[in-house]
């Protein structure tokens, strides 16, 4: 849902955040400030299970910072995102900042049916292009996770885990192992 029809900067963004709706998350896409639809209780179970997993991992191994739903990151003057969870190295950010400038080293997205693939692609590739060196799109319909990172020539390469997989941390994470089924609750 678009709620302003003028283009806005990032800064102009973080400048009126507060004025809005404080009960709502907002985003800012190209310079529209566009309010995000609530997650469903699936999508929010599992941003949080994965948001425990890589906690737990960070903490214990002193890696950097992980943030829920409502940290934003500025991508660029007209971008600010959300991601469902993110994690920052602390190599590159080394004390909590008052605001996170670029993408979060890895970020993570649950992605909604109603999301299209052109748009979960523009985001992904927002993200790759702005920092991240790692894009987890998480489908619970499915229970796949996509890994997408950028290769050295700038295309972005994809590689997709299913139930039966492990989800590995890679150079973002060395060390971090979960099998994707634990990612999922299970059906009672």
């Amino acid at each position: 849902m678009v709620t302003e029809q003028r283009l806005y900067t990032a800064k102009e963004f973080w400048n009126l955040i507060e004025q809005l709706d404080e009960d709502k998350r907002y985003e800012l896409v190209e310079g529209v400030i566009t309010e995000m639809p609530p997650s469903s209780p699936e999508n929010t179970i599992i941003a949080g299970r994965i948001l425990a997993f890589l906690f737990h991992f960070v903490e214990e191994h002193e890696l950097g910072y992980v943030s829920g739903a409502d940290g934003g990151y500025t991508l660029s003057p007209g971008n600010v995102r959300l991601p469902d969870v993110a994690f920052i190295s602390k190599a590159r950010v080394p004390a909590i900042p008052k605001e996170f400038s670029g993408a979060p080293d890895l970020a993570v997205e649950v992605i909604s049916p109603s999301e299209s693939p052109r748009k979960i692609y523009d985001k992904t590739e927002l993200y790759l292009n702005h920092g991240a060196q790692q894009v987890w799109n998480v489908y619970p319909e499915d229970q796949v996770i996509e890994i997408w990172q950028a290769s050295e020539d700038g295309s972005l390469n994809v590689r997709k885990l299913e139930a039966g997989d492990t989800l590995e941390g890679a150079d973002v994470l060395p060390g971090f192992s979960l099998p994707v089924s634990k990612i999922f609750p299970r059906a009672s």
